[in-house]
């Protein structure tokens, strides 16, 4: 229950591809790529960036350092703990300043997900209640707000200025939203490719818990009402 509730974090970066391993990604007219890096990535970017004896930014175009993703498996999963920085420094070519002074860096800001407003933070609250009762998704209901990828909205329903009605339904705390957050970004990483991704979609619900979980999602409430009181 704990993973099926549990906040999802990334982060966006942009840079260079220097070193592809993938022989079928072809490079796109706009070289600068967006990188969508997972928490384990992030934390070993952070420490190179807060590390006081670093004397110049990894980002600096001319004294800048290369960051190489490696992927290997631990347990059956990915695991990027042996990613690191390059130990030399290298100046940006002159392809790739070319290509920043052509298109320009991206503003990262513009492609994280919009904020929930405070009718759609009570139908978010509205449905993790129904998931953790184990009751199902309700399109007609909330298919305006939030829906699975490739659903499409119900016929007629358009978000409205309040939430729907609670009758059946108790308020707990919210579902917490992925971000990504922006970062330095003009060095030239050597990473693993990912494609072009776009601002993040709306969060789609939790799906529904199994109907026998219902003692187990008394307990989680009990809990989540306990901290609110406390």
């Amino acid at each position: 229950m704990g993973r099926k509730y549990w906040k999802k974090r990334s982060y966006l970066f942009q840079g260079f591809v220097r070193e592809n391993p993938l022989s079928d990604d072809q490079t796109p007219e706009n070289p600068i790529r967006r990188f969508v890096m997972s928490p384990q990535i992030f934390n070993i970017i952070k420490t190179a960036l807060m590390d006081p004896e670093m004397e110049e930014l990894p980002t600096d175009p001319m004294r800048g350092i290369d960051f190489r993703v490696v992927k290997t498996q631990k347990g059956g999963y990915a695991d990027y703990t042996t990613s690191t920085w390059a130990r030399k420094e290298t100046a940006l070519t002159e392809v790739e300043q070319a290509a920043i002074d052509k298109h320009g860096l991206y503003n990262l800001n513009d492609f994280l997900p919009k904020k929930p407003s405070e009718v759609e933070l009570k139908v978010m609250k509205e449905m993790f209640e129904a998931s953790v009762d184990g009751r199902p998704y309700d399109a007609e209901k909330y298919g305006a707000y939030f829906r699975p990828y490739g659903m499409q909205a119900p016929a007629g329903s358009t978000p409205t200025t309040a939430a729907p009605k609670a009758d059946t339904f108790e308020q707990v705390a919210p579902t917490a939203t992925a971000t990504a957050t922006p970062a330095p970004a003009v060095e030239a990483p050597k990473v693993e490719p990912v494609a072009e991704t776009a601002p993040a979609a709306t969060p789609a619900p939790a799906e529904a818990a199994p109907a026998e979980s219902g003692s187990k999602a008394e307990d989680i409430l009990a809990m989540i009402r306990s901290r609110q009181s406390s």
